[in-house]
């Protein structure tokens, strides 16, 4: 287990590359089981969660082999049972079922585990695939789903307490590519990585339209072949990087964006008086810190809204920008947990129910502090790169979940960052 020690008032310069997407890759990868045949998946980043998702990919019987951010999956024969002891790992494992069920007529899956940032519950999942026809049960703490006939397409809605769900909507889309008939998916997530996976999805032969909105459309079809695809770009690093240059940059340029990915967090940073200029193709980025930055109020919501995912990245950089600005997060109410940590870091943070209200200070103070979840330990990166001293963050397995190489990231821009033994 490894700590981050980062050496405070760094000064951020130059380039770096934003890896392919987490939260695409993931659905990705579990969607090439709906092919018997080879697929090559691309700008596959090397994080902790692709790491598990390919262990369950082999222990479901696929052929995987990956050579840099490039992986072959051959899933000639597969098995449908999942193993807890990778399951439990990573909530996003869970996207395997509609493959599974989809492919074999059957999946057996733990309950998923993950980082907890409050309540996301598998429910949405179950209702789709019991909507398509599988039948559900429990045992001992598995999903047992079976579907001996094939699936049907449906009308289903996919609305959650919070708003539409991502992984819900992948799991669905995937399922229904080889049910019979017409599904319709209503309240559908229109994030990104659900527009990636249909493309990979229509690439193996799949007929999708809709992607993208609240409602997707699926033609069932009798067999998927195999394809090659490439990731899309992480917006959420892509977002963490463009407030480390706005908090301690002197011109800092983020190479392979997607500028419609992150006009949420564009507008905000430039709302805060920060430069923010891409290139005419929107696949650069140029940050630059304001003359005189301001405080915001930002509510998370579903894309095209501002994501939960960049809320403690902005947490960070408000603790630090003069004036009062107010966080609420819509979605994961309770995910405020980095907000104790960075209150030991010297932050004026009041957290109230699912908001936090902010007082910029002058200054961070360096201390030992512990990661909680994936983007809280993102937060107190940014935070420690504003901190007097060195401060030493904790749980670092937290951000090797989804951040590829962010030491070394760091270390080409100029930061003072070392990654030690715990």
């Amino acid at each position: 287990m490894d700590k981050l020690l980062v050496h405070g008032d760094s000064t951020l310069q130059g380039s770096i590359n934003i890896s392919g997407s987490k939260n695409a890759s993931l659905p990705i990868l579990a969607s090439t089981l709906l092919s018997s045949q080879a697929s090559i998946v691309r700008r596959v980043p090397d994080v902790s969660d692709t790491n598990y998702m390919l262990q369950i990919l082999r222990a479901l019987g696929a052929e995987v082999e990956r050579s840099s951010g490039t992986v072959r999956v051959e899933p000639s024969t597969i098995s449908p049972e999942a193993p807890y002891d990778l399951v439990r790992k990573m909530r996003a494992s869970i996207c395997v079922m509609g493959p599974l069920l989809a492919r074999v007529g059957r999946a057996k899956i733990s309950l998923p585990g993950g980082c907890i940032i409050g309540d996301r519950p598998v429910d949405l999942h179950i209702k789709a695939m019991q909507g398509l026809g599988a039948t559900v049960e429990m045992e001992g703490g598995d999903i047992v789903l079976s579907a001996p006939d094939g699936l049907v397409g449906a009308e289903i809605d996919m609305r959650g307490k919070h708003g539409p769900t991502v992984l819900g909507t992948d799991n669905l889309m995937m399922a229904a590519t080889l049910a019979r008939g017409t599904t319709v998916i209503d309240s559908a997530a229109s994030e990104p990585e659900v527009v990636d996976l249909a493309d990979f999805l229509v690439k193996m032969g799949a007929r999708i339209s809709g992607a993208g909105t609240r409602r997707i459309v699926v033609e069932g079809v009798e067999q998927l072949k195999g394809v090659e695809h490439n990731i899309i770009p992480d917006r959420i690093e892509a977002g963490t990087f463009m407030v480390a240059g706005a908090m301690a940059g002197e011109g800092v340029t983020l190479k392979r964006v997607r500028a419609d990915h992150l006009g949420a967090a564009t507008d905000i940073l430039e709302e805060a008086g920060h430069g923010v200029k891409f290139n005419s193709d929107g696949t650069e980025v140029h940050i630059t810190p304001g003359a005189s930055p301001k405080g915001c109020d930002i509510s998370t919501a579903p894309f095209p809204g501002f994501p939960t995912d960049m809320q403690a990245q902005f947490t960070a950089m408000f603790a630090t920008t003069p004036g009062i600005s107010v966080v609420e997060d819509t979605i994961f109410p309770q995910r405020f947990m980095h907000c104790s940590e960075m209150k030991r870091m010297g932050a004026e943070i009041k957290v109230d129910g699912g908001s936090a209200l902010i007082r910029g200070v002058t200054n961070l103070s360096a201390a030992p502090v512990m990661a909680s979840d994936l983007r809280a330990s993102a937060a107190l990166v940014l935070a420690a790169l504003r901190a007097r001293g060195t401060t030493e963050i904790n749980r670092l397995y937290h951000i090797d979940r989804g951040y590829e190489h962010i030491d070394e990231k760091l270390l080409q821009l100029g930061a003072k960052v070392e990654r030690v033994p715990a």
